[in-house]
């Protein structure tokens, strides 16, 4: 597994806590990605008992399930502001949010029925990538989703005026390159004229 890296450590730090002042849970947002994980989940064969979200920020993707879905909640974050957000809203309790990050999930082998990201893998330079794809990967009893921007091939966007903060690519198709054994159940695209939600592309991919 990789050490952390100077992206994530501007993450924990203020960098990361102005994001968690820009994203608020307001009843839009999370009523956007209710419908965005209605749709994603509904291509599941069987409904997911466990769900872990690998960089929860303050909850709102979390919030947004908690409406619909009985499974049990986890998630890691590495920003201690944001993960303040999520106890104190009453999202997760201590038992089930994890201060950490995805090259180092603190979860055993095939534990959590559902795993995935969004808008989190984008962050994430090589090899902490390859490392946190890994960790996904070894984590997931069954289904891995990630919601991230597309680009076929990969680019490095300018974010927030830093130059080495975000990084377009085909995820779904390095889950596949690097996991042969992954299947593709479903996948598509979050338009933000016809959802609200931010141009997203997404798979759902599941183990053997």
């Amino acid at each position: 597994m990789s050490e952390p890296n100077f992206q994530l450590e501007r993450w924990r730090g203020d960098f990361g806590n102005s994001y968690v002042v820009r994203n608020q849970p307001t009843e839009e947002i999370v009523g956007i990605m209710e419908h965005v994980f209605r749709r994603v989940l509904s291509a599941a064969a069987k409904s997911p008992a466990s769900i872990l979200e690998v960089g929860c920020n303050i909850g709102i993707n979390l919030r947004a399930l908690r409406r619909f879905s009985s499974a049990e909640l986890f998630a890691v974050e590495p920003n201690a502001n944001a993960r303040e957000v999520v106890l104190k809203d009453g999202v997760l309790d201590r038992a089930h949010l994890a201060d950490a990050w995805g090259s180092a999930l603190p979860y055993s082998d095939c534990s959590i029925d559902f795993v995935f990201t969004s808008g989190v893998l984008i962050h994430i330079p090589e090899p902490a990538l390859q490392d946190t794809m890994r960790e996904i990967h070894r984590t997931s009893r069954r289904y891995i989703a990630c919601l991230e921007y597309f680009s076929r091939d990969p680019q490095t966007i300018k974010y927030r005026g830093e130059s080495d903060m975000l990084f377009k690519r085909d995820f779904g198709g390095l889950y596949l390159d690097m996991f042969p054994g992954l299947k593709i159940v479903d996948d598509g695209f979050f338009w933000r004229r016809s959802t609200g939600a931010d141009d997203l592309t997404w798979c759902l991919l599941e183990k053997p």
